[in-house]
């Protein structure tokens, strides 16, 4: 079963640094990636930069539609009008059958903010322990949005590229 997390560091280069840590423990198999994504939002910036690197074996698990979608719901539709905001509404109740609910997109909102950066991580097979080692000392905190078997077939299955 894959886990989708999403991991906020204080710098606007921390989940960079944080990916590329995470795709040396790829290569010794302690964890698999099977999609990742960035927002990085710089200090002096008025919005965030994402980026989309997929699997880091190969084909990323879903499609930049996707990406583009729960960004744009968690940083994009406060600043909608009202009509926008309406039908973004319906595709956050499309994204909780994912298990990415309203408190989850709410929260990532309030704590990726100007200055900081997140990752979006689809993994599997993590190697907790492992992994938590090579993640000592390293300032970040950690927003999770487990999903099951089901919410994850349907997600690659809709969103999938």
């Amino acid at each position: 079963m894959a886990t989708l997390t999403v991991w906020k560091f204080d710098t606007a280069t921390g989940a960079q640094d944080a990916l590329d840590k995470l795709a040396d423990l790829s290569k010794q198999q302690l964890i698999q990636i099977q999609d990742a994504a960035i927002v990085s939002w710089p200090a002096g910036k008025k919005n965030p930069k994402t980026k989309n690197y997929g699997s880091m074996t190969g084909q990323g698990a879903l499609s930049g539609a996707f990406w583009g979608m729960l960004f744009g719901l968690i940083f994009f539709v406060p600043f909608f009008g009202l009509a926008v905001g309406a039908a973004m509404g319906a595709l956050t109740g499309k994204f909780a059958d994912y298990g990415i609910n309203d408190n989850f997109i709410k929260e990532v909102r309030e704590k990726v903010t100007e200055g900081t950066s997140a990752l979006f991580l689809l993994s599997a097979n993590a190697v907790q322990d492992r992994v938590a080692e090579a993640f000592a000392g390293v300032n970040m905190e950690l927003v999770k949005s487990n999903l099951t078997s089901e919410q994850e077939a349907t997600l690659k299955e809709e969103f999938g590229a």
